[in-house]
């Protein structure tokens, strides 16, 4: 095994699986739940209960103030006492005395009648200290003396016996003051919390379960489609590019598959074009040497051709696998970004004219009818020099590429903002399914390798590289049986003053 493959066990064995996440996201899930069901059902219980009698007696007290001076307001309190199962009695406050105007008994244990005037004015006293309002809870207590009566206490002293809640409430009505005094019973609720512990033990013992359970079923949902496809990511890693990646279950999962596979289908389609690039650079490189080499030789064993004609084909032929060396390291710069334009302002239509002037040996000697059309100064801010580089690829690929004919046709138009350099040849034309891949290193359209009449065969990578370094649009339009015509467009410089 390889330093990189023990480093990826070594991670992976310091990283948890998705099944154990699933499992502890969801236990903790359960565990909150299970918190806040204690917390409120079981901690919190006695609290809410007392809070809703509490709220529950207000109700009633405010009821039975909108009663108050009424003809019927014994009727009504009785029947509240009833109803409500409460002990209620009405006192009126006259200086410090407190007469009782209406009383009802509905409870099985009343404490209001049994008050004494110490404890009664006492909560006459807390009730106007507190906004007249005010509650106490008291509980029987069995006086275990002998011949002395049972007795009630404030507070709470033993939690497995009833409460007694008094609520007092002080209202003035037509000028005189009244205090209702409410009775009401809180049953022991030690029984029900003993009640929901167990219950409680039981639902976590069945929740647990149920994480454990639900835990293995998603994961396996989930997990049995991303381990499939990390199967055939690692024989892709290992160089099987005809894997197909399927993705089920979930949109995501099936999203990865397809981007999976198209990502296969980008490695083969590179590692053919590296194939096919060794295969043709190495064609290119023992061309000219091969010639180098067997012209060398014969001018050194045959003294009649030691001549200046096969000194220039030598000559020639070493200046070709320069310019070869060189198109790579400028394309191997490009794409790595450590080639950058230095941008100036310079005319494109002057440009285009002085290199077509360069072409004018090669029109003369083999044919060709090479033309320029082009109106106007086209001022650009761009690298000139990879511009000029630019120009001469194009021109040259359409010179490896026009058709019998030799007919070349380069234009130069201007619009409003931007001006568009077009190289048109009457070749065979590129199909509409390879037009994205020539401009691949080497890309040829008839899949056999030649040597290019002019240029090294890099220009098209080197014109994408150079174009996609300004930001310029480019492209192509093909028609198979007719040409192609290469074009870039770049924007009109602001200013006409240029350097």
């Amino acid at each position: 095994m390889t330093e990189s493959g023990k480093a990826r066990d070594t991670k992976r064995s310091h990283t948890t699986g998705i099944r154990w996440r699933i499992f502890l996201c969801l236990a903790l899930f359960a565990l909150m739940i299970l918190m806040t069901l204690w917390f409120f059902q079981i901690r919190m219980l006695g609290y809410f209960y007392a809070r809703e009698k509490f709220d529950e007696l207000e109700s009633v007290a405010e009821d039975l103030i909108s009663h108050l001076e009424t003809e019927h307001f014994d009727d009504r309190v009785d029947l509240t006492a009833k109803e409500q199962n409460l002990c209620v009695c009405v006192f009126r406050i006259e200086g410090s005395a407190a007469t009782a105007v209406a009383d009802a008994d509905a409870s099985s244990n009343c404490v209001v009648h049994q008050l004494q005037d110490e404890l009664l004015s006492d909560l006459y006293d807390n009730a106007r200290k507190n906004g007249g309002t005010y509650d106490r809870r008291m509980q029987f207590v069995k006086n275990d003396n002998p011949g002395e009566d049972d007795f009630y206490v404030p507070g709470m002293h033993d939690p497995s016996k009833a409460v007694n809640v008094l609520y007092v409430r002080l209202v003035t009505v037509e000028g005189r003051e009244y205090m209702l005094v409410l009775d009401s019973m809180l049953s022991p609720i030690r029984t029900i919390i003993t009640t929901l512990q167990v219950q409680f033990s039981w639902i976590v013992m069945l929740l647990l379960i149920a994480t454990v359970l639900m835990a293995f079923i998603i994961s396996r949902l989930i997990v049995a489609p991303l381990t499939s496809i990390t199967q055939k990511a690692g024989e892709l890693a290992a160089g099987n590019y005809d894997v197909s990646f399927e993705g089920f279950g979930y949109r995501e999962v099936e999203e990865l598959a397809d981007t999976l596979n198209f990502a296969a289908g980008e490695i083969s389609a590179t590692d053919r074009l590296q194939k096919e690039l060794i295969a043709n650079i190495s064609h290119d490189l023992r061309t000219p040497l091969t010639m180098i080499k067997g012209y060398g030789e014969l001018m050194r064993d045959l003294p009649g051709e030691n001549n200046a004609e096969n000194a220039q084909i030598i000559i020639d032929e070493t200046t070709r696998l320069s310019e070869l060396v060189s198109d790579l390291l400028d394309l191997s710069k490009l794409q790595a970004g450590t080639k950058k334009p230095e941008c100036d302002v310079f005319d494109l239509t002057a440009l285009v004219g002085d290199t077509m002037k360069r072409y004018e040996a090669l029109v003369r000697r083999d044919g060709y009818r090479i033309s320029f059309e082009g109106e106007g100064e086209a001022p650009v801010l761009a690298d000139r020099t990879m511009i000029l580089q630019v120009i001469y690829n194009l021109i040259n690929n359409a010179v490896n590429y026009t058709g019998d004919g030799k007919c070349v046709r380069v234009t130069l138009t201007r619009t409003a903002e931007r001006v568009r350099f077009a190289v048109a040849d009457d070749g065979e034309g590129i199909p509409p399914e390879q037009i994205n891949e020539i401009w691949d290193r080497y890309y040829r359209v008839d899949k056999v390798h030649k040597r290019a009449v002019m240029g090294t065969g890099l220009g098209l990578s080197i014109v994408k590289s150079v174009l996609e370094a300004h930001h310029a649009a480019y492209g192509v339009e093909s028609a198979v049986g007719v040409g192609s015509i290469f074009w870039f467009e770049l924007p009109l410089h602001q200013n006409p003053n240029m350097n």
